[in-house]
């Protein structure tokens, strides 16, 4: 009888290579070409394939990996899902023995240059970062993977940094699907409006572009009337949304493509349009259901801000303590809510958990 083979074995059998080779695959070193890479990859993940956690928590412990996190807490409604992820996986791994070290910034953008670089120093053998200010950290990322610290974005990029990976939902097709659906949504000719977070943000300016393209081709005549930004900050994106309103009256729609929708909404109804105006917004979470349930909110689309913290974690702790390679990019699929579908999502389901962030408060987690 066939002996059961499992692990490298099982995929050694199904690659119809040798040990030796799905060893150098799944570990990426040199002596393989690229295309059989691929395939023992592909067949690695296919039978769920995991290393063996003894070992690997052996060699993390003798390397002593360090996992840096450095990621905004505001807009909380994202923020807390994404750390959320982040602190879900951070507990799987310590079983490898992984430490993680915490350095949060406030807002997007704000001051992440000095928290990365205070990462840089104390240690880390990998940070994982939400890149609010891609130019100014682009040589911070640089010299880090100079000095074998690897980087992996999440939810927004530096693209023209050296980092290993970025985990997101692809910004550009996200911009693309609300483009799609406003289209259907309003009439020939419309004239729409997008509301931005920061354009600096890779993310953000991506998204705009995206919707910028898609708009007009999925509503003949349409017209995109003007591209503001809230900068992240209620009061702004409130006084911004509401005199764009009052100068183009005949405003059919308006895409928000940060997850800061609340004074968005507050806006149409100061000016009596909640409703009236086709209103696409980015993400979920759980202020939004009334507006959703009232009609102010037509649909969003949720960027699986938990799933991101997760994976971004994963990919980290894979390389540094199974020395398995990073993918150049994880993009994840972007999902729709609906007012029928809302209450499948976590947001909604888990609404009545808070989000605790004592543990960022100091800085690094225990080992376990």
């Amino acid at each position: 009888m066939k002996k059961n083979r499992r692990g490298i074995h099982l995929i050694a059998e199904l690659a119809d290579v040798s040990i030796g080779t799905v060893d150098r695959a799944l570990h990426g070193r040199a002596g393989i070409n690229e295309s059989t890479r691929q395939r023992i990859l592909q067949i690695a993940q296919q039978i769920a394939y995991t290393p063996n956690l003894a070992a690997r928590a052996l060699s993390a412990s003798k390397t002593g990996a360090r996992i840096g996190v450095c990621m905004p807490r505001e807009i909380r409604f994202f923020y807390d899902q994404l750390w959320s992820g982040v602190l879900d996986e951070a507990r799987l791994v310590a079983q490898l023995g992984v430490q993680m070290v915490y350095r949060p910034v406030q807002t997007l953008g704000v001051e992440d240059a000095e928290a990365f670089k205070e990462l840089a120093q104390s240690g880390v053998n990998g940070i994982i970062l939400t890149a609010g200010n891609p130019q100014g950290l682009k040589p911070l990322i640089d010299d880090a993977e100079e000095k074998g610290i690897r980087v992996v974005c999440v939810s927004t990029d530096a693209p023209e940094s050296r980092r290993s990976s970025i985990v997101c939902v692809e910004p550009s097709l996200n911009g693309r699907l609300a483009g799609e659906l406003m289209g259907k949504f309003v009439p020939s000719g419309s004239q729409v409006a997008v509301v931005a977070g920061m354009l600096r943000a890779e993310d953000h300016r991506q998204k705009t572009a995206g919707f910028s393209e898609a708009f007009p081709r999925h509503c003949p005549g349409g017209k995109i009337a003007g591209v503001i930004e809230g900068h992240e900050d209620e009061d702004e994106s409130f006084q911004k949304t509401f005199d764009l309103l009052g100068r183009v009256p005949t405003l059919a729609g308006l895409y928000v493509n940060t997850v800061n929708c609340l004074p968005v909404c507050r806006a149409l109804g100061a000016r009596g349009l909640a409703g009236k105006i086709k209103l696409i917004t980015t993400d979920l979470f759980a202020e939004m259901s009334p507006y959703f349930e009232a009609g102010t909110i037509t649909a969003s689309i949720y960027q699986q801000p938990h799933r991101q913290g997760q994976m971004a974690v994963r990919l980290m702790a894979d390389n540094l303590t199974g020395r398995l390679p990073f993918p150049p990019i994880v993009h994840l699929s972007p999902g729709l809510v609906m007012s029928s579908n809302l209450h499948l999502f976590r947001e909604i389901r888990h609404a009545d958990l808070k989000f605790d962030d004592s543990v960022l408060s100091a800085g690094v987690s225990s080992k376990p």
